[in-house]
């Protein structure tokens, strides 16, 4: 029976697209960038729903950066996320909005033991409340940026404690970080291979202290770039 025979008996055909296999629609869906457009997806048709859901569940890193995300709505994408390596949840020109609540819920996805990259640049609404429970859970972390931000040395004892393979860290103008935390950190995170304290208020003598420990960490700081430290 031809397809007008079928229209003529009242029986609509299945549009070519919905004849996908689950999986080839989650290819499509993961080369979407937009999280509006993967919004507006999930809200075609269950079967469109769980092909967002399995593209997402199979990609290796997040970029909020630029896109207006409440707390809710990030971490719900990061839960689906179960796959992710690489999480960056930077403040830029328009930025995500994401709170001590936001990275509490984003702290229970079950992605985040697996991370190896977390990006708080410039997230000036977050306390060390919010960084701490992230952390806390983020025991596989070899990067991390929390430049730009307000936390203080709590948040660097909270590394310090549970994340042993961190190897890079910025800490661009965290200015109310003090030099205990600096030695904590790089006393505990043995692996740590760069820190960059570009913007501190901390002296140049802390810098001493820090490559007595590790001689072989590189330390980006505008102090030591003026002074000419060997260290740079």
């Amino acid at each position: 029976m031809d397809s007008a025979a079928l229209w003529s008996e009242g029986m609509e055909l299945e549009p070519e697209i919905d004849r996908l296999p689950i999986d080839l629609l989650a290819h499509i869906f993961a080369m979407i960038t937009s999280f509006t457009d993967l919004a507006q997806a999930c809200g075609v048709c269950r079967k469109w729903k769980e092909g967002v859901k399995l593209s997402l569940g199979r990609r290796k890193s997040l970029s909020f950066a630029g896109w207006k995300m409440d707390d809710n709505s990030t971490a719900r994408l990061i839960r689906h996320a179960y796959s992710l390596r690489e999480l960056d949840i930077s403040r830029s020109r328009w930025g995500c909005q994401i709170t001590d609540h936001g990275l509490h819920e984003i702290s229970l996805a079950k992605c985040i033991p697996n991370l190896k990259s977390i990006s708080l640049w410039g997230m000036a609404g977050i306390t060390d409340k919010g960084v701490v429970q992230l952390i806390s859970r983020a025991n596989s972390l070899q990067n991390l940026n929390i430049g730009g931000t307000f936390v203080t040395d709590v948040s660097l004892f909270a590394i310090a404690d549970n994340c042993p393979n961190l190897k890079t860290i910025v800490l661009w103008s965290c200015r109310h970080v003090t030099e205990t935390g600096l030695l904590i950190l790089v006393s505990k995170c043995r692996k740590l291979e760069s820190i960059n304290v570009w913007g501190m208020r901390v002296p140049v003598d802390c810098f001493i202290g820090l490559v007595a420990i590790s001689p072989s960490l590189q330390i980006k700081s505008r102090s030591l770039l003026h002074s000419m430290w060997p260290v740079l």
